[in-house]
């Protein structure tokens, strides 16, 4: 099967397209929801699930069935049905693709009825693209491809995603969360949706003081602070918070403070070496509007604080510790550590940045 060309930021536009669709009412017959990234499959069944229907039709016209305990068969018969009252009824497949004969639905997607909206969500992986089952829903209903965001996708899809509800977010209150909760989107929605409510009334921009009384996660020992004391050489810092990360491994696994160095490392030489062009080849140094889509980031604050950073590091130095960096990631993997624990390998790597 060919690889998709679907990236995390097409996932994200069509799931806010869909889902302003469906609030206005504008239902497709056939709704295939797939791909890895289950938060938009849940979140879009779920709003077609509470929409397309009144409360009191949904007890009559309105059928969830799991792919595990059915089959083509099965749903192809609820779907043909007609609805008891009003104009539509729903059929709603969860764990496609665990369903009995998938590829036989295509009997149904090629033509499917006119009183039924059928909602399809096929999670984990996407269906076969060159299927008659796939083709009859894309020709007939929506697809909507789920894919999982990179960690440098994730940051500014939270951004985004809070500022949908009304609030801003700080840097370092960002980066305290993406670190704690990795790519895992559905995990950081829920843990936003328990921090809004607690958020005191009137509230508009959430702070690392807020995520740190409200999801527990330290707002002095993070890696947004272990980040500013290497890039700034306070060594003293820098080991303080790796002792606080050796005593709480579990919440700091050494993988991900390895990952957040390496960006910060690659932002400081990617800078360099653009002036380096700058002074060397007269090439123009680019506007922050540039660097901010070269570095991947979208607060000018923190490009303004790399660029000033970045004066502070020769590229020589930039380039051994992305080196160093490589070599702790694989030793973080359990290759040649000797059997030495995270809080010992990061203080080790630490010592050979500030020394090198």
């Amino acid at each position: 099967m060919a690889k998709s060309t679907v990236k995390f930021r097409d996932s994200a536009a069509e799931f806010e397209r869909l889902s302003r669709e469906i609030a206005a009412r504008r239902f497709a017959p056939v709704y295939l929801l797939m791909g890895e990234e289950s938060y938009f499959i849940d979140a879009l069944c779920e709003q077609l699930a509470s929409t397309i229907l009144d409360e009191t039709a949904r007890a009559f016209n309105q059928q969830t069935v799991y792919g595990k305990d059915s089959d083509a068969g099965q749903v192809i018969n609820l779907c043909r049905q007609l609805p008891m009252m009003g104009s539509y009824q729903v059929v709603i497949l969860k764990e496609a693709q665990q369903l009995r004969g998938l590829e036989k639905l295509s009997l149904y997607t090629q033509k499917p009825s006119p009183a039924t909206v059928l909602v399809i969500c096929h999670k984990e992986k996407n269906a076969d693209k060159r299927s008659a089952f796939y083709k009859g829903c894309a020709a007939n209903g929506t697809v909507f491809e789920s894919v999982r965001p990179r960690d440098y996708e994730i940051g500014p899809w939270l951004q985004r995603f809070i500022a949908d509800r009304g609030l801003a977010i700080d840097a370092k209150a960002l980066s305290m969360l993406t670190d704690h909760l990795g790519t895992d989107i559905a995990k950081i929605a829920n843990e936003l949706a328990k921090l809004t409510v607690s958020l005191p009334q009137g509230t508009r921009r959430i702070t690392d003081a807020d995520i740190e009384a409200n999801i527990g996660i330290s707002k002095d020992f993070n890696n947004f602070e272990l980040c500013k004391a290497v890039a700034t050489r306070n060594m003293t810092r820098a080991l303080e918070i790796a002792d606080h990360f050796a005593r709480n491994p579990k919440d700091n696994p050494l993988l991900v403070t390895i990952l957040a160095l390496f960006g910060q490392f690659r932002d400081l030489f990617v800078v360099n070496y653009l002036r380096w062009q700058t002074r060397r080849k007269g090439i123009p140094f680019p506007p922050d509007a540039e660097l901010m889509r070269l570095l991947k980031k979208n607060n000018l604050y923190v490009v303004g604080e790399i660029k000033q950073l970045a004066t502070n590091w020769d590229n020589r130095k930039v380039f051994r510790i992305l080196g160093l960096l490589r070599e702790y990631d694989a030793k973080s993997k359990g290759l040649n550590a000797g059997g030495a624990p995270d809080g010992e390998l990061l203080r080790e790597l630490l010592l050979k940045i500030f020394l090198s």
